[in-house]
């Protein structure tokens, strides 16, 4: 239902914030209060039987699964170019990963927010359990958590090639 991105392990490693905000009031626009966009039961759609196989599937694709704007190639914004780089400076293997592009699908777009009720895209799995959106990832990579995270579940490529590997040299 939804096409996959693969990548070989040169383009993974070549990949080198905004608050979704509103004002409460449309008062005095000098004295709006910005709070952030939440998902809420009121506001939250049915996920469809069909919709959450389909997603379902794609998280089972591959250990670590990236949903994401654009490709890991051409990433369409700066929160999932910055995903895509963490994990090429991680080393995640590309026989191991797989990307899907929302912007391809509406319906995978909403979904996967139902799907693991997370608001915001990029979301990454790893061993069929979500992890977090980007914020998530940076802090993670940043404090060794994702590091360690990759290592125990066995999606790195062989010889450690992450940071400081040869191809990431140019």
């Amino acid at each position: 239902m939804f096409s996959r991105s693969i990548l070989t392990r040169s383009s993974l490693l070549r990949q080198t914030t905004t608050s979704l905000l509103r004002p409460t009031s449309n008062a005095n626009p000098s004295s709006q209060i910005l709070r952030p966009i939440l998902f809420n039961p009121q506001t939250k759609r049915l996920l469809s039987e069909q919709t959450r196989l389909a997603i379902d599937k794609a998280v089972s694709s591959a250990p670590v699964v990236l949903f994401m704007k654009g490709t890991p190639e051409t990433p369409q914004c700066g929160f999932s170019r910055a995903s895509i780089q963490i994990l090429g400076l991680q080393g995640v293997d590309p026989e191991k990963f797989a990307a899907f592009n929302v912007l391809e699908d509406d319906e995978l777009r909403q979904g996967i927010k139902e799907y693991s009720d997370w608001p915001t895209i990029p979301q990454l799995y790893i061993d069929k359990e979500f992890v977090g959106g980007c914020d998530i990832i940076v802090s993670m990579h940043q404090n060794g958590e994702l590091a360690k995270l990759l290592d125990e579940k066995g999606v790195l490529a062989a010889g450690g090639e992450g940071e400081g590997g040869s191809e990431m040299q140019s």
